[in-house]
């Protein structure tokens, strides 16, 4: 990969990253369900006008937009309205990684090496031991729901997997379209008229344009401009050259809320933000083909060899477990 494509993904990461703190902005002045479903409600009315079908099984599509969408927004919006921090949560959030294994072993009856098993294993430890840390310090509930919502995203993994799209981004934008009608109706039994009302009429506020901008920079940064050039990224190269880069988004998002929302972070659950990031980097991580000898490379085509020879990102794709965090 030339350096200009690893500083391009280097931005992704950046751009997601800062993403939780422009959730926690808009969390400010809005309740998290309704919340939810006014993010993919401002995505999913272009996307129907002007955006082609992406061609793929409905019900993949669907499964892809409950999990990923649903499931993982709901309860991340959830949780960090509860009292996880931002950084935190961008932490939490990569138990998707795991969970995204297990589920594709379970349900599609995916091998899992020795070496994903290990990453599982270290990354469960390093989760459980931020949970531990967030039991001791405060309330577990909010660690809880953001692991919820982890689980969500895998869940929309395999559906994703399993739709096979000829362009993944048509997806991703029309994935989008299935929240907003659940989330409304779930806002509106849950959260009340009311305390919507409230939010909207806050809107003309001076108090609210930090949870406006934090708003349209999920929408146009953290999902359009950054699932774009992610999807991008991963069209002309393996997955497993793309996705380490992910995890950069924990890095940005801890250091980003460190700064600008003056969190801080025990010495355990630092530990156990690096044990997550360790466990999904040596599970999605690949053993490198051995060496071919001299003589091996005379050997004529078709001598039972397997070529490796194909166009950029058609060698050793895997399920990714990057979607768009944020």
């Amino acid at each position: 990969m030339p350096i200009r494509h690893r500083l391009l993904a280097m931005s992704v990461a950046v751009i997601w990253g800062l993403n939780f703190i422009a959730i926690d902005a808009s969390l400010e002045l809005f309740p998290p369900m309704f919340l939810v479903a006014l993010r993919f409600a401002l995505i999913a009315i272009p996307t129907v006008l002007l955006v082609p079908w992406p061609d793929v099984p409905v019900r993949w599509l669907v499964g892809y937009g409950l999990g990923f969408g649903t499931l993982q927004f709901l309860f991340l919006y959830w949780g960090m309205d509860a009292g996880m921090p931002a950084g935190l949560a961008s932490l939490v959030l990569q138990g998707s990684a795991p969970f995204t294994v297990l589920l594709g072993a379970t349900l599609l009856r995916e091998r899992v090496s020795g070496r994903q098993l290990v990453g599982i294993l270290i990354a469960v430890g390093g989760l459980a031991l931020v949970g531990w840390q967030r039991a001791e310090n405060a309330s577990i509930i909010p660690f809880l729901l953001t692991l919820a919502g982890a689980l969500g995203w895998a869940a929309g993994n395999v559906c994703n997997r399993q739709a096979k799209p000829a362009n993944p981004l048509h997806l991703t934008l029309w994935m989008s379209v299935v929240p907003p009608v659940p989330m409304f109706i779930l806002a509106m039994a849950v959260e009340g008229p009311a305390r919507i009302g409230t939010s909207l009429s806050s809107l003309r506020e001076p108090t609210s344009l930090a949870a406006v901008v934090g708003l349209a920079f999920t929408v146009l940064f953290g999902t359009v401009l950054g699932s774009g050039m992610w999807t991008w990224l991963m069209a002309r190269y393996p997955a497993g050259v793309v996705a380490p880069f992910s995890m950069l988004v924990p890095v940005v998002g801890m250091t980003a809320a460190g700064v600008v929302l003056h969190e801080t972070f025990s010495a355990g659950e630092m530990f156990g933000g690096a044990l997550v990031i360790s466990g999904v980097l040596l599970g999605s991580s690949r053993r490198r083909p051995a060496v071919r000898s001299h003589s091996d490379s005379l050997k004529p085509p078709g001598s039972g060899e397997t070529s490796t020879l194909g166009p950029p990102g058609t060698r050793g794709r895997q399920l990714s477990a990057d979607g768009h965090p944020a």
